[in-house]
């Protein structure tokens, strides 16, 4: 009886742990084409205003893309903290944060107007997740954050909830 119950527990935490370790791979961000940032340059959207504007005008500098939602909790807590993060990072002439949101834009009007945001957020609807998914956001899950250079190239990827002081190290790698 112990024998059968050992064999059983062995074959329950293999089976956990397969299921954690496909799990982490499905929701790993995947590597993003670089034409991907070339294509997100390339939008112009409207800004939490309704005033279109090009997202060309961040080219050639390092930026920090951050999809998020107002329906999205993990990406709301997150906020006041990359806003903290854009006024450390001397006003956005080092490293710029933007903001992407997945949603409608009256719903991003109505956030931008209750919370105090020191970077630039657009309202990129349902194509703002196509995007995202180009970058590598593979789950479609929020919020996602990408970290781009100054040319262009994707440096980092991170899905979920971010870590505010591996950000800060990723950023100070540039």
């Amino acid at each position: 009886m112990k024998k059968n119950w050992v064999i059983f527990a062995a074959v329950a935490v293999f089976c956990v742990a397969l299921g954690v370790y496909i799990g982490n791979k499905q929701t790993s961000p995947a590597q993003a084409d670089n034409a991907a940032v070339s294509a997100l340059l390339a939008q112009a959207m409207p800004d939490a205003q309704g005033k279109t504007q090009p997202l060309a005008q961040w080219k050639n500098r390092p930026l920090v893309v951050n999809f998020w939602a107002t329906w999205c909790a993990p990406c709301v807590e997150e906020m006041p903290e990359l806003s903290a993060l854009q006024t450390e990072l001397d006003g956005g002439k080092k490293v710029q944060i933007i903001g992407i949101g997945i949603d409608s834009p009256s719903n991003i009007a109505e956030f931008v107007g209750k919370y105090k945001i020191t970077y630039p957020i657009y309202v990129g609807g349902m194509s703002g997740t196509e995007l995202s998914r180009q970058l590598g956001n593979q789950a479609g899950g929020l919020p996602f954050t990408v970290l781009i250079d100054e040319s262009g190239k994707v440096r980092k990827s991170y899905l979920g909830r971010l870590k505010m002081d591996e950000l800060r190290r990723d950023i100070a790698s540039l």
